[in-house]
C-alpha cells in the first residue's frame, strides 16, 4: 500500500472514538467522553494518573487492534473532537449525587460498572442509570462505596451511632438529618462541626459520616492555606471533610459560606490572556476541632455544631474500623431506607430559620420519626449566637444599651452618634481603652451592624436602616417580650 492509501493516523482515532464514545459539553464549555450505554463521563482534556479518558482511549485503539498511536495524532484528534463537540447540546455533570426522572435522584457508587442507587418516591434501587438520564465525573476523591444492604430495619443507624461519641440524642437526631440532607442534589445542608474534649473522637466520627457518601477512600484533610486550594478540593469531591480547625480567617469563613450555600469563581485559564475558567461549587462541609475562636455571624447561621463526649471504654484502631467496614453496607442501607421514608413525610417548613431547607428537613424527619431534631437545630443555632456575642464586643455594648430601653421602643442616631453612644458605653466612667477592632469611623460600625444583625434579632434586638430628608439613620428596637426568642437573656 501506497503513502497516499494509508489512512491517516488522526482520522482512525477519531473515527474509533466516534463510534465507541459520546462527547456533548457542559455550560462552562468542558468537553466531555462518555462511553455508550454508560453514565460515566470524563473531561477529554485531562491527562490525569488513572482513568483519563485519554487513557481509555488509547486503551480501546490498542485492544481493537489499531496498535499505538503518537501523542501528536491523539492531540489532532482530540483536537478535532473537542470542536465537533462544540456543536451539541449543552449537558450536566454529577459528582457522586445527582436529580433525576421522575422526581428521582441517584447516588453514585463509584464503581466501575456504573451500579448506582436511584432513590424514587417508592424506594430506592441498584441499577446502571440511562447515560442520558445521569452523568457521572469521576475524580481521584472519588471512592467506592459498598452495595447497599435492603430491608435492615434501621439496624444501620443504630450501630453508626454506636460507634461514635455524641453527646446526647438530640446530637445524634442532627447527625441523622445531616446524612439524608448529603443524598440530595438540590437543597443545601449546614456545614457540621464536630467539637468536643480532647480524645473524644472527633477525627474519627468525622472520618466515619464522610465514609457512609465518600466511601472507605473518603477521609478528613487539613484545611488549605488559600482559598484557591479549598476549593479546587471541593469541586473534586462530594462531602469536604477539613480536621483539626483552631483558627478561621475571615477569608477563609466567608469561602466556607460559599461552600454551604453554592457560589462560583471566575478565574484566568492557564496559558491564556484573555480566556477564564469558571467553577461552580456546592457541597456538604464538615468540619472537627476543639474550637475555632470567634465565628463569624454569617457562617454560624451555616454551621452545625455536634458535641462528642469522652468514651469510657477504649476500643483499638483495629476492632473499630474492622467492625465499621463490615456494618458500612448495613449503615447506607439503613440511611436509604429512612431517606425515602423522610420525603415522603409531609410537614410545614419553617420559614425564620436561614437553612430553611435543612429545617425543613428536619420537620419531615420529626414527622417520620419522631426524634425532636428540629427543637435540636433550634437550640443549636441559640448556642451559635451566644458564641457569636461572646467573641463579639461590639454586640455585647448594643445589647447591653439595649436592656436600658423599654420594651417595644426604639431609638434613631446617625452611625456617628451610635458610635459615640456605644464607644462611651463601653469605655465607662474609667475611660477603658477600646478594644482591636472596635469602630472607628461611623461606617465600619454600619457594616459591622449589617453582619451582627440576624444575631441581635434572635436576642430581640432589631436594627434597621432609614434616611430622612437631611441624613441618613440606623434605627434600634427593643423588640416586645411577646416577639423576643423563648430564652433568658445575656443582659
Amino acid at each position: 500500500m501506497s503513502e497516499d492509501d494509508k489512512t491517516p493516523a488522526r482520522q482512525v482515532i477519531t473515527e474509533y472514538a466516534q463510534a465507541h464514545f459520546r462527547y456533548f459539553r457542559t455550560a462552562d464549555g468542558t468537553v466531555y467522553a462518555q462511553q455508550k450505554d454508560a453514565p460515566i463521563a470524563r473531561p477529554i482534556r485531562s491527562q490525569g494518573t488513572t482513568g483519563s479518558h485519554r487513557q481509555e482511549l488509547m486503551v480501546g485503539l490498542f485492544d481493537a487492534g489499531h496498535g499505538a498511536f503518537s501523542g501528536t495524532a491523539l492531540k489532532e484528534a482530540l483536537d478535532m473532537i473537542e470542536a465537533l463537540a462544540m456543536r451539541e447540546p449543552v449537558e450536566r455533570v454529577h459528582i457522586r449525587v445527582a436529580p433525576g426522572f421522575d422526581g428521582a435522584t441517584w447516588l453514585d457508587l463509584g464503581r466501575n460498572d456504573g451500579q448506582s442507587v436511584r432513590i424514587h418516591a417508592s424506594g430506592w434501587d441498584v441499577t446502571v442509570p440511562d447515560p442520558h438520564e445521569v452523568r457521572w465525573r469521576r475524580t481521584q476523591l472519588t471512592g467506592e462505596l459498598p452495595l447497599p444492604v435492603k430491608d435492615t430495619q434501621g439496624k444501620g443507624i443504630d450501630t453508626l451511632l454506636s460507634l461514635c461519641n455524641f453527646a446526647d440524642a438530640a446530637t445524634e437526631s442532627l447527625v441523622v438529618a445531616w446524612l439524608i440532607g448529603c443524598l440530595s442534589p438540590w437543597a443545601p445542608v449546614p456545614a457540621p462541626f464536630l467539637t468536643g474534649p480532647q480524645g473524644a473522637g472527633k477525627s474519627t466520627a468525622g472520618r466515619m459520616l464522610t465514609r457512609i457518601i465518600e466511601g472507605m477512600a473518603g477521609d478528613l484533610r487539613r484545611a488549605p492555606k488559600d482559598e484557591e486550594n479549598l476549593i479546587a478540593a471541593v469541586a473534586a469531591g462530594w462531602v469536604t471533610a477539613l480536621d483539626n480547625l483552631s483558627y478561621l480567617t475571615p477569608d477563609m469563613s466567608d469561602a466556607m459560606c460559599c461552600i454551604v450555600t453554592g457560589a462560583e469563581t471566575v478565574k484566568r485559564a492557564l496559558y491564556t490572556d484573555g480566556d477564564v475558567s469558571i467553577a461552580r461549587y456546592r457541597r456538604p462541609l464538615l468540619m472537627t476541632g476543639i474550637d475555632v475562636g470567634v465565628i463569624r455571624p454569617d457562617l454560624a447561621e451555616r454551621l452545625l455544631p455536634l458535641r462528642l463526649e469522652r468514651p469510657r471504654v477504649r476500643r483499638t484502631e483495629t476492632e473499630l474500623w474492622t467492625e465499621y467496614a463490615e456494618a458500612l453496607p448495613v449503615v447506607l442501607g439503613s440511611l436509604l431506607d429512612l431517606t425515602v421514608k423522610v420525603r415522603a413525610a409531609q410537614a410545614e417548613i419553617p420559614t425564620d430559620l436561614r437553612m430553611a431547607d435543612f429545617a425543613h428537613l428536619c420537620a419531615q424527619l420529626d414527622a417520620a420519626t419522631g426524634l425532636g431534631s428540629l427543637a435540636a437545630y433550634r437550640a443549636s443555632l441559640d448556642e451559635l449566637n451566644d458564641d457569636v456575642i461572646e467573641g463579639d464586643l461590639l454586640a455585647q455594648t448594643v445589647l447591653q444599651h439595649a436592656t436600658g430601653m423599654e420594651p417595644g421602643t426604639e431609638q434613631r442616631m446617625t452611625s456617628t452618634e451610635w458610635r459615640d453612644c456605644l464607644t462611651h458605653l463601653y469605655s465607662g466612667e474609667d475611660c477603658r481603652p477600646l478594644p482591636k477592632g472596635w469602630p472607628t469611623t461611623g461606617k465600619v460600625l454600619s457594616d459591622r451592624l449589617k453582619r451582627l444583625q440576624p444575631t441581635l434579632a434572635a436576642r430581640g434586638v432589631l436594627i434597621d436602616w432609614g434616611r430622612t430628608k437631611t441624613a441618613r439613620y440606623i434605627e434600634l428596637t427593643r423588640a416586645k417580650p411577646a416577639e423576643e426568642a423563648p430564652r433568658t437573656p445575656l443582659f
